[in-house]
C-alpha cells in the first residue's frame, strides 16, 4: 500500500465527539448558588470589580458579567521574550447570577428571570456554603451545603422538566399529524425521552447520548447539560487548617451524582485576604504568603473553569502582539483561524505551526526555524493547545 497523504492521515483516528451543550468558541460561567453563600464577594475578587454583595437575600438582580484573565505561564514567557507593544491574555467570561431558592422553577425569589440568565451560560460554578457565621445569615436559618446543593439541583432539573415538557405539549398534535417528517418526529422521540430521564430525577448530562440525540438536545439549552465546578466556600481558618466537617459528605454527595463533576475547596475570606495583602504591594503579599501554609484557589478554578468547556488557546506572536485565541478542543485550523476573522476562514491555504515545546527549547523563532521545527498544517489540522500559528490565506 502507499503511504497515505498528510491531509488523509490528519483525519485519521476515532470518530469526534459532539459535544453536550453548544460548540462556540466565545463562551462563558455562571456563578449559582443559594443566596449569601459568597457568589458576589467571589466575583468581586475574581474579577476585582467593584458589585453589590451586601448580606440580604437577591442583592444582585442583574446579573454582573467580566472577563477574568486566565493564569497562563506559557502566554508569560512569549510576552517576555518577544516584548510586544499589545499584549492580550486568554479571558474566562464569569457571570455573578443572583441567589436561587426553593421554588425558584415555579417563580419563587424572582427564579425565573435568574434561571434564564442560567440558560445563557455554558457552564456552572455551583458555590456552596461550608462555613458558620452568624454576621451571615442564611436563607434556611441553618448551614447544610449538601441540602443547599440539593436544593438548587432540584430546582435546574425542575426549570429543564418545565421546558421540555411545553415543547411536548405544544408540538403534540403536528407529529401525530406527521407535519415536519422524519426529523421533526426524532425530535420529538429524542425530547419525550429527555423528559422521562429529568422526570426521574436525573441530570441531562448524566445520561449516555448519542451523537444525532445530542444534536437535538442542545437545541434546548438544557441547564442540567450544562458542565458543572463545584466550588466549596470554607471560613479562612477552615480553609487554611484543611479542616471542615462538611467536605467527605459533599465529595461523596457530587460523587454519588454520578455526572464526573469537579469539587475544590477554596476560602473567600482567604481570597480577599490575599487580594488586600497584594494592593499592598510584593512585600506585603509575600508576608501574608509567608505566615500561611495555604495558596490561592483562583488559578485552578480558573483553569477548571477552562477544562469543562473543552477550551484550549494558541498563540499569535510578534514584536507588535501577543494574544491568546481561546477554541474549543479538536477544531480544525480554518475554523481556528475564523476566530481571528471570518476572511481568514474563508480564503484559508495553511497554518504554519510552531510548538511551544520546541520555541521554549530553541530560544526563540529564528532558531526554530533553522532547526526545521516549522510544520505547514492543512484544512484538517486539529489545532493543539500551545501552539503558535501563523495562518496563510487568500485576500
Amino acid at each position: 500500500m502507499g503511504k497515505k497523504s498528510k491531509a488523509a492521515a490528519e483525519t485519521d483516528g476515532p470518530p469526534k465527539r459532539v459535544i453536550l451543550g453548544r460548540a462556540r468558541n466565545n463562551v462563558s460561567i455562571g456563578i449559582v448558588g443559594l443566596p449569601n453563600v459568597g457568589k458576589s464577594s467571589f466575583f468581586n475578587v475574581l474579577s476585582k470589580l467593584s458589585v453589590p454583595a451586601e448580606n440580604f437575600p437577591f442583592c444582585t438582580i442583574e446579573p454582573n458579567t467580566a472577563k477574568v484573565p486566565v493564569p497562563d505561564k506559557r502566554y508569560r514567557h512569549l510576552c517576555e521574550t518577544f516584548k510586544p507593544k499589545s499584549k492580550v491574555a486568554a479571558v474566562l467570561t464569569v457571570t455573578d447570577i443572583a441567589g436561587l431558592v426553593r421554588g425558584a422553577s415555579e417563580g419563587a425569589g424572582l427564579g425565573n428571570a435568574f434561571l434564564s440568565h442560567i440558560q445563557s451560560v455554558d457552564a456552572i460554578f455551583h458555590m456552596t456554603r461550608a462555613f458558620e457565621d452568624k454576621n451571615v445569615s442564611h436563607v434556611d436559618e441553618s448551614v447544610d451545603p449538601v441540602r443547599d446543593l440539593d436544593t438548587i439541583h432540584n430546582e435546574l432539573r425542575l426549570k429543564d422538566l418545565d421546558n421540555v415538557t411545553k415543547y411536548l405539549d405544544g408540538n403534540k398534535k403536528n407529529i401525530d399529524r406527521g407535519v415536519g417528517g422524519k426529523e421533526a418526529k426524532f425530535k420529538f422521540s429524542v425530547a419525550e425521552k429527555a423528559r422521562d430521564w429529568l422526570d426521574a430525577g436525573n441530570d441531562i448530562r448524566k445520561n449516555k447520548w448519542d451523537t444525532k440525540e445530542i444534536e437535538v438536545l442542545n437545541e434546548f439549552l438544557f441547564i442540567t447539560a450544562k458542565p458543572m465546578v463545584y466550588l466549596v466556600n470554607l471560613s479562612k481558618k477552615g480553609y487554611e487548617n484543611k479542616r471542615s466537617n462538611w467536605l467527605l459528605k459533599i465529595d461523596e454527595y457530587v460523587k454519588n451524582r454520578g455526572c464526573n463533576d469537579i469539587m475544590i475547596p477554596f476560602s473567600v475570606a482567604f481570597e480577599e485576604a490575599l487580594l488586600d495583602a497584594e494592593l499592598g504591594g510584593p512585600e506585603e503579599k509575600k508576608k501574608f504568603l509567608a505566615g500561611t501554609k495555604a495558596r490561592p484557589a483562583l488559578p485552578k478554578i480558573i483553569h477548571k473553569g477552562y477544562e469543562v468547556l473543552d477550551l484550549i488557546h494558541y498563540f499569535t506572536c510578534g514584536t507588535d502582539e501577543v494574544k491568546c485565541w481561546t477554541i474549543r478542543q479538536g477544531t480544525h485550523a480554518p475554523k481556528a483561524a475564523g476566530v481571528i476573522h471570518t476572511d481568514f476562514e474563508k480564503g484559508f491555504i495553511c497554518a504554519e505551526v510552531i510548538k511551544y515545546s520546541d520555541f521554549k527549547e530553541l530560544g526563540s523563532r529564528q532558531e526554530v526555524v533553522k532547526q526545521g521545527k516549522v510544520s505547514q498544517r492543512g484544512r484538517n489540522y486539529e489545532v493543539e493547545d500551545g501552539d503558535i500559528i501563523l495562518f496563510k490565506f487568500n485576500n
